[in-house]
Formats: structure tokens, C-alpha cells, sequence
């Protein structure tokens, strides 16, 4: 009984501890971020990482995203007789949940886990004390650029998910299942509202700190993981955990902002 407690002691000691480390790196991350001057080329180097090669990866899932959509929604609205709101309901499902959430769940994986492995190796290799050694601040010359792209950046890749996923339900609406163009776009100019749109793009903002944030983190303070440590291991293992912890925090935040904003 006495070995039962004194674990979930240990479990809630690490736990307070992780959450403060984590909540005192974002404090100065976006202490940093607002503190000029910057330097242009790192942050577009960075957007071009998180976004540009991101890109097409975002293509291709919103576009069969948009088209499982059509497919699936025509199905279900032909057994009540409303096919003419396929536009309104594939559009409101992309520019309200869907697209933030997997144009996210995407960068997590195509930049979220090499962020972390890069900061990690850094840290492994004594690259990051090296800098600490040269007085040159690491918070603001790795991670500023970082945080600043992915802030950037995640509201641009949702958008381009967002209307690519609409012109793949078009695709199927239209070409396959022979639904009026017309039909399908005016029930989405009936439907869509401002309030919607802020609604996807307030998510993406959120996504790309929350995503920028634990993978760097975590990368950060590699030798702090439980399972972490060094050598190519201990990377790969707190990369892992950085994707699930990214991925689970942008489904947590996912529910609190539509539930805050509704």
C-alpha cells in the first residue's frame, strides 16, 4: 500500500514538473517572439520547411478528404431528400472541424516529429550547450523562426485544405452523382458565414503554437523524458511521444475553442 501511494506521488511530482518546464519554455518562446529585431531569412527557411514541403501532402488529403465527403454525405442526404445542401454540409465540415484538424494532425507529421528530432539530436550532440557557451540565446535563435512560421503557416495550409476539399465534394457531387454546379455552390454561399471562417482560422492559430510548442519542447528537454535519454533511441522515442502528445493536445483544443466560440 505504502509502494502504491509513493508512485502516484512520483507520477504526480513528474507530471507537475513537466508541466511547469513546459509552461515556463512557452513563456519564453513568445517572450522572444515578440521581442524584435528579426531575422528574415531563418523564419522563411522555416516557412518554407513547415509549409512549402507540406504543401502537397495537404493537397492530396484535403482533395480525397473533400471527395469521402461528397461521396458519403450524397448518401446520406438522398434518403431524406436534401441533396441540394451537399455543398453546405461538405463546407461546413471542412471550414469548421475538418480542415484545422487534419491539416494539423498532417503537419504534426510531415514537421512536427523533425522539429523534435532536430532539437534532439542538437541537444544530444551538446550542440545547444555549445550555443549556451557562445552567450548566443538558443530559445531565440532555434525556436523563434520555428514559432513564428508555424504561426503563419498553419492558417495558409488550412485554407488551401479547406478549398481544395470543397472542389473534390464539387467533383463528386457534380461529375459523379449529377448535381447541379449551381446547386452545390449556392448552398454554400447560403450557409458559410463569416463566423465559420473565423472560427476554422482561430483553430489553425492555435494548432500551429500548440504544435510548434511540444515539438520543440520535447526536443528541448530530451534529457528530461522519462523515456528519453541519449542516443538514437532516446530521439526516436521522444519524437514518438512528441507526435501522440501534439496529436492529442489538437484534438483536446480542437473541442474547448468550438465549445468556447459556438
Amino acid at each position: 500500500m505504502i509502494r502504491f501511494f509513493e508512485k502516484i506521488g512520483q507520477e504526480t511530482l513528474y507530471f507537475l514538473e513537466q508541466a511547469g518546464r513546459l509552461g515556463l519554455f512557452l513563456f519564453a518562446c513568445v517572450f522572444n517572439v515578440l521581442r524584435p529585431p528579426y531575422k528574415i531569412f531563418p523564419i522563411v527557411r522555416q516557412v518554407h520547411v513547415i509549409g512549402g514541403q507540406s504543401a502537397f501532402v495537404i493537397f492530396f488529403t484535403g482533395a480525397f478528404t473533400g471527395m469521402a465527403l461528397g461521396l458519403q454525405g450524397y448518401i446520406t442526404l438522398r434518403d431524406f431528400g436534401s441533396e441540394a445542401a451537399l455543398g453546405a454540409m461538405v463546407s461546413m465540415s471542412l471550414i469548421r472541424e475538418l480542415g484545422p484538424v487534419l491539416t494539423a494532425l498532417m503537419v504534426i507529421g510531415r514537421a512536427g516529429s523533425a522539429m523534435c528530432a532536430e532539437i534532439g539530436i542538437m541537444r544530444n550532440s551538446e550542440q545547444i550547450d555549445a550555443l549556451d557557451c557562445m552567450a548566443i540565446d538558443p530559445i531565440r535563435y532555434l525556436m523563434v523562426p520555428k514559432f513564428i512560421a508555424a504561426i503563419l503557416v498553419l492558417p495558409l495550409l488550412t485554407s488551401i485544405f479547406d478549398v481544395i476539399g470543397i472542389y473534390g465534394g464539387y467533383l463528386i457531387g457534380s461529375g459523379l452523382l449529377d448535381l447541379s454546379p449551381g446547386t452545390y455552390f449556392q448552398s454554400i454561399y447560403t450557409v458559410v458565414g463569416w463566423d465559420d471562417i473565423q472560427l476554422g482560422l482561430v483553430k489553425s492559430l492555435v494548432f500551429g503554437l500548440v504544435i510548434v510548442w511540444i515539438s520543440t519542447a520535447k526536443g528541448y528537454f530530451l534529457h528530461f523524458e522519462r523515456n528519453g535519454g541519449f542516443g538514437a533511441e532516446g530521439v526516436s522515442r521522444t519524437t514518438t511521444n512528441a507526435v501522440v502528445m501534439a496529436s492529442v493536445s489538437v484534438l483536446v483544443w480542437n473541442y474547448l475553442i468550438g465549445a468556447f466560440m459556438v
